[in-house]
Parts: structure tokens; C-alpha cells; sequence
């Protein structure tokens, strides 16, 4: 089954090896490179004037992907564009366009429960995670966990190399704490919208 037909039955899909080993090291390479930059800062929750740091609810550091872009990066958006694609041609989804950042959770940070959908914002359509954390063991921790009312509450962890796309409308999902640095690509394929 590939990811547009199982997004399409279960809301989410799931691909190991989405990305070889080579291509996860290049890309944490650029991450480590944005790092010593200065270019992550910390996540924000709320939305226009409500905008705060709330380490409680999100202790994640993000950098937007944005140019001038690495040849692993460029790649990579390269490879979304095509998924993005795929989704609209099996599933007519209408996907316009996709954001997207590096996250990363130092020891101990983890995301609450959440939607991908900010308050009065319609524009988001289909979440991606991107692991990209090498030699990960389930003793390391930071799993996505996801809550739906089929399957109850599905935990995923984050291996190097793992895909894992989920309808963004009203899916609720946290990331539980790590016990070492967590890194992944984190995006969103969005729609054009009245409200953005």
C-alpha cells in the first residue's frame, strides 16, 4: 500500500526508509550547521497577538526551511514536491503548497496534545514528520503519539528515516519527552484558503 492509499483508509501512513542513511546524515548535517548559526529558536504556541513561549506546552527549537538552501535540503523538497503530487492526484486534496522547519527537542522537551490546525486557520490539509535521529532505540523516548477515536492512542517512534504523514483536520497528537536530542523534518501541505 503506498502512502496516498493508506492516508486515504486510515488518515495516516507510516513509511520506513523513506530517506537512506546517507541522505538522513546529510540532512543532519545541515541542521547541525543551522545550529551553530543561531538560526533555531524556540517554538511559540497561540497564534497573531496571542503568540507566547510556552516551554509547559512546547519545548521544541525550530528553523524554517527556507533559501538559500542545501543541496540535501533542496533534495528533499524536491522529493515532498512529488508526494504532494501523488496525494492530489490519488486523493484530490487540492494541496497548494508545503511549510516547513527542522524541529528540535533538546533531553526532556515534548509537545502537548495538539491539532495542526491553529485557531480560525483552515489552510493545512496533511501533516509530515521526517525523523532524522540515527541509532534511535525505544529506550530514547519522544515517540509521536497519536489519539484517534478507531485505534484509541498510537505511539510512533522516531526513527531515522521514518515518514510519517497524518490528516492534519482535527487530529490530535503530542510528542512525548526524549531522553537525548530529537530531530525531524516537521511540515505541512497546505490549501489556498479564506483563512490562512
Amino acid at each position: 500500500m503506498d502512502v496516498s492509499e493508506e492516508l486515504g483508509i486510515a488518515g495516516i501512513a507510516v513509511r520506513d526508509h523513506y530517506l537512506q542513511p546517507v541522505q538522513v546524515r546529510a540532512l543532519l548535517d545541515c541542521v547541525h550547521e543551522r545550529q551553530s548559526r543561531g538560526e533555531f529558536a524556540a517554538a511559540r504556541v497561540g497564534a497573531a497577538a496571542t503568540l507566547q513561549r510556552d516551554p509547559d506546552v512546547r519545548g521544541d527549537l525550530t528553523c524554517w526551511l527556507r533559501e538559500p538552501l542545501w543541496a540535501a535540503e533542496q533534495s528533499l523538497l524536491l522529493g515532498f514536491e512529488q508526494l504532494r503530487l501523488q496525494l492530489n492526484r490519488d486523493l484530490f486534496l487540492g494541496l497548494f503548497e508545503l511549510e516547513s522547519h527542522y524541529a528540535w527537542y533538546p533531553p526532556g522537551a515534548a509537545y502537548a496534545r495538539h491539532v495542526d490546525q491553529p485557531y480560525g486557520r483552515s489552510a493545512r490539509r496533511v501533516s509530515l514528520v521526517l525523523y532524522l535521529n540515527e541509532n534511535w532505540d525505544q529506550h530514547a523516548g519522544g515517540e509521536l503519539q497519536i489519539f484517534n477515536d478507531r485505534d484509541g492512542c498510537r505511539q510512533i517512534q522516531p526513527l531515522a528515516g521514518r515518514l510519517v504523514c497524518f490528516l492534519a483536520v482535527g487530529l490530535e497528537h503530542a510528542v512525548l519527552p526524549a531522553r537525548r536530542d530529537r530531530f525531524s523534518v516537521t511540515g505541512w501541505f497546505r490549501v489556498r484558503a479564506a483563512s490562512q
